[in-house]
């Protein structure tokens, strides 16, 4: 990566006591930049003997304990987090030459938590989540199409409910990293890790 742009700095004195604020700052800086895809966020799993794997997921909510997204229980990563429930993950926004990561346990949300979030998706969005088997075989493109119009059948004139392997999660965040941009790669990079309610900043090399 490169240097920085506009003389951003990443400054102990400057930043948030919580890392997670400094995360909801970075994300609203991304959001009024117009970086594409702002939530966009690259999610690492990995099986109980160490097999890693990696893919990008929305990041559809930050709060006090971590970073939430939501996605297929069946799916690969959903199977390896029932397994292995941690992960690591980056957010990335080149325009602004800035990088989160951030790593810990993972938590299922609640099937009440999940259902408000479906409720907000788009139609043909829900009717997709019961017309694919993630991360499953099928046999054509046309099998898949053929199975979203049988959803779009099934659930005429009705509201479309939360699929039973469908829902979301938690990154538990106990390590966050930000790493900010700049000249003659001096990068600035700060590390919070979590301490039971505080938590500990350290600056790291580049």
């Amino acid at each position: 990566m490169g240097g920085t742009e506009g003389g951003r700095v990443l400054d102990e004195a400057a930043v948030a006591g919580d890392p997670l604020d400094q995360v909801r700052r970075w994300l609203a800086d991304a959001v009024a930049a117009g970086v594409l895809q702002p939530d966009a966020m690259a999610l690492a799993t990995a099986t109980p003997d160490g097999r890693p794997s990696a893919r990008m997921v929305l990041v559809k909510g930050v709060d006090q304990r971590g970073l939430v997204f939501y996605t297929n229980r069946d799916s690969a990563k959903g199977r390896e987090l029932a397994a292995n429930p941690r992960a690591a993950a980056i957010l990335h926004w080149q325009q602004l030459q800035r990088q989160v990561r951030v790593t810990g346990g993972v938590e299922r949300l609640s099937e009440q938590d999940s259902a408000a979030y479906f409720a907000t998706r788009p139609r043909g969005s829900q009717l997709a989540a019961w017309a694919s088997h993630q991360s499953q075989v099928v046999a054509s493109r046309g099998a898949l199409e053929d199975r979203f119009a049988e959803m779009e059948q099934r659930f005429t004139g009705e509201e479309v409910p939360l699929p039973p392997w469908w829902g979301g999660y938690r990154l538990e965040a106990e390590v966050v990293e930000c790493w900010q941009g700049r000249p003659n790669r001096l990068h600035d990079r700060l590390r919070w890790t979590r301490q039971g309610a505080t938590w500990r900043l350290e600056r790291l090399a580049p």
